[in-house]
């Protein structure tokens, strides 16, 4: 048994981050745990997402549980198992979310999460090498971040498309406003995907400090009355326990984070006596306010030629697509997941967009490795709203960190997450029929024509739907008898322990969640030292 000053738990978004800031100080020894392995060649190339969405090699596959408003399906629920996290496999779209979501947050109970507190960490983690204005942009941090230009013919006819319904363009929607229609700024540099394992780890491995070790899955929490002392993992089947004077932050996302406080006897008491678990803290929000966002991806088809990656990507094209990498021009191999997106209302009034379009110059069907370009030229628009209602949660099915937890999404259980979902089809449908895009040909075959009543598009939703892998809230942050930590992110009831992680999210943000979740890492990290100071 070692002993660290701190023990971080999870390699991911955040844990990365969380590991960066505390071993600065060289007087701070630090063990940054992943259960993953350190890197896997796909997760370089940024289109590396499409072969890594069902790789267990990188990926935990997780999937839900069938649910009424999923027509019994079981969803799929990536998470990513290396370093770097869901950050290494995710589809490398940058969107911090709107000020409201912190402030929020703040009103909720959670002093210092208001959106001036934690403008700061955004734009101390971040690189920004667009444009934009300063007072929101940081230019020297860790992460890079690039906002690539509308040069495809049809990312600017979508654009312009948008702008003939109603929705502007917006140059940076990580700025002062979310509002309007954009290209997708990415965590993609020098034709690299920038993860955290890139842009937080690969700096420092040299210090001396800092211990990171792989495969190594944590079991469990080493709890004496109530505080957390250490953790015990395993390596390649090999049991060890490790020691901490100070803090455990653990940073094992909203899947594994809930996991192991259940399989360390904190969570709810008739849940963990059930599976023979020795309750060492009564504490019922771990594992509940579980989030995400329930998207259906619209499908279109382009009868004119060459004009998506369906005709551009295929045979020959497919080679062209490689030199394009190669000599460092844009192309689908250095392609965000959704290159364009827009943040719109879903009905007049509202002091923010409330749904998130997002485009995909391409149909893919299921492949046995991933997604596969389909046959058919088209386009995908997926729609759904970005705050929804809807609460579920994850549990542990057994007393082994091994076993997947049971995930229960409750997909459109709150009235309004269907209404804005419908609402935002509609958006969707306007801006593929407007005026600018007609000379591309387009057919909508997803929900179809026919589909028009809002019982017609909901049945649809619920046939095809699928998360857009924003998972939160399992150990959500607040003062309140369900949340799990306190706004210093330290666990309630339990000394010495805190989360860090898309879990502690009391609500979900207004877009993708991995720029929130390394700004969560740096903020805990800055909240450790100073406690410790």
């Amino acid at each position: 048994m070692e002993t660290y000053d701190y023990i971080v738990v999870g390699a991911g978004s955040a844990g990365a981050a969380v590991a960066h800031r505390l071993s600065a100080d060289p007087r701070n020894k630090v063990l940054l745990l992943e259960a993953g392995a350190p890197s896997h060649p796909w997760s370089r190339i940024p289109i590396g997402y499409a072969r890594l969405i069902t790789n267990p090699a990188a990926n935990w596959l997780y999937s839900s549980e069938p649910e009424a408003n999923t027509n019994g399906r079981k969803l799929a629920v990536p998470r990513g198992k290396l370093l770097g996290g869901s950050s290494a496999i995710n589809g490398l779209a940058f969107v911090r979310g709107q000020a409201q979501d912190f402030d929020t947050w703040a009103q909720m109970g959670n002093k210092g999460w208001s959106y001036a507190d934690v403008l700061p960490f955004f734009k101390r983690m971040e690189s920004y090498e667009g444009g934009g204005d300063d007072t929101y942009r940081g230019r020297e941090g860790p992460l890079r971040v690039t906002n690539p230009p509308p040069a495809d013919p049809l990312f600017a006819t979508i654009i312009a498309a948008a702008g003939q319904v109603g929705i502007p363009h917006n140059p940076d929607y990580n700025g002062a406003s979310q509002d309007g229609i954009a290209m997708s700024q990415a965590t993609i540099a020098s034709r690299q995907r920038m993860s955290t394992a890139r842009c937080y780890l690969d700096p420092i491995r040299n210090r001396a400090n800092l211990r990171i070790e792989t495969h190594a899955l944590t079991e469990s929490l080493i709890l004496e009355g109530t505080r957390c002392v250490g953790v015990r993992y395993s390596v390649n089947g090999e049991k060890r326990e490790a020691r901490s004077g100070r803090d455990v932050v653990v940073s094992a996302g909203s899947i594994n984070s809930p996991q192991l406080l259940e399989l360390s006897g904190i969570g709810q008491p008739d849940r963990l006596s059930a599976l023979g678990i020795e309750v060492h803290h009564a504490l019922p929000g771990v594992g509940e306010n579980l989030r995400d966002h329930y998207a259906p991806r619209t499908r279109w088809t382009v009868g004119a030629k060459g004009i998506t990656f369906n005709d551009r990507a295929r045979g020959l094209g497919l080679v062209g697509q490689a030199l394009r990498f190669v000599f460092g021009q844009p192309g689908l191999l250095t392609m965000v997941g959704a290159p364009i997106r827009a943040f719109v209302r879903s009905r007049e009034g509202l002091e923010a967009p409330d749904a998130l379009l997002g485009w995909v110059p391409m149909l893919t069907e299921p492949g046995p490795k991933g997604p596969v370009l389909s046959r058919q030229s088209g386009v995908t628009c997926y729609a759904h709203p970005m705050r929804p209602e809807s609460r579920g949660h994850i549990h542990i099915r057994a007393n082994d960190p091994r076993t997947p937890p049971a995930i229960n999404f409750n997909f459109l259980s709150s009235p309004i997450d269907a209404d804005i979902t419908i609402r935002a089809v509609r958006i969707a449908r306007a801006v593929m029929t407007a005026p600018a895009l007609a000379d591309f040909q387009i057919t909508e075959i997803g929900p179809g024509p026919a589909r028009t009543s809002d019982d017609e598009i909901l049945a649809w939703v619920k046939q095809v739907a699928e998360t857009t892998y924003h998972p939160v809230g399992t150990c959500k942050m607040g003062v309140d008898p369900q949340a799990v930590v306190d706004p210093r992110l330290r666990v309630h009831g339990i000394q010495g322990l805190r989360v860090a992680d898309a879990s502690i999210m009391p609500a979900l943000t207004s877009g993708n969640t991995n720029a929130p979740s390394i700004m969560i890492g740096e903020k805990a990290a800055a909240m450790v030292l100073e406690d410790a100071a």
